[in-house]
């Protein structure tokens, strides 16, 4: 008796060790998963189809998720495109007479480190080269280019401490001759700051 006693005891025992052991694994899993969650709405531009895709100049003008600001006509610019970095579509940028902007506000938590990243092509050249675009966090500007000659799709990295729970990231662009595309947008939360990328154009340009 005294035998089957001490097994049911060391089995009992094994098996909320187990169960414990389970329930700290899932928990860690659960707060690791939280830091990888999206906050971004539609930052491959993918919820809103083209008006004709068998026409890929008959654009669509409608971007779930993002706020257009600026004037109609710079605005207007502003279109889903099936020029895409990954998926099927990508956003080109308006603003030919001035400044066009997109802006989305998501939740953050004080005090949180979260990282932006997006991917940004031109395909203007010279002579025809006159174009700006400009990335703010909060309301704070974090890179400013000025003539980006052609490039494909190229990523951008920024680091933010959240100070309020809810963070404006917003996007400014104007292009005389050609176009500038962004696509994969993405904030996620992280652990540390990094490095940000280099946005080469002179503190004096506004």
């Amino acid at each position: 008796m005294k035998f089957t006693k001490k097994l049911s005891i060391i089995f009992c025992s094994l098996t909320t060790a187990v169960f414990n052991t389970a329930v700290i694994v899932n928990t860690y899993k659960s707060a690791a998963q939280a830091q990888v969650v999206e906050l971004i709405t539609n930052g491959g531009f993918e919820n809103d189809p083209l008006v004709d895709p068998n026409n890929p100049n008959a654009t669509n003008p409608n971007i779930t998720g993002w706020i257009k600001n600026g004037n109609s006509v710079d605005t207007s610019g502003t279109k889903i495109d099936n020029f895409a970095n990954t998926g099927n579509q990508g956003l080109s940028l308006g603003g030919f007479s001035d400044l066009s902007y997109i802006s989305q506000n998501i939740p953050t938590v004080v005090n949180q480190y979260y990282r932006l990243t997006f991917y940004l092509a031109s395909t203007e050249e010279t002579p025809d080269l006159k174009n700006k675009f400009k990335v703010f966090i909060r309301g704070k500007k974090v890179c400013k280019k000025k003539d980006t000659s052609y490039q494909p799709y190229t990523q951008y990295t920024f680091y933010f401490k959240a100070k309020e729970t809810s963070t404006e990231i917003k996007f400014a662009s104007k292009v005389q001759y050609a176009f500038l595309y962004l696509d994969d947008v993405s904030v996620k939360s992280t652990e540390k700051l990094g490095q940000n990328s280099v946005c080469d154009a002179p503190d004096s340009e506004e």
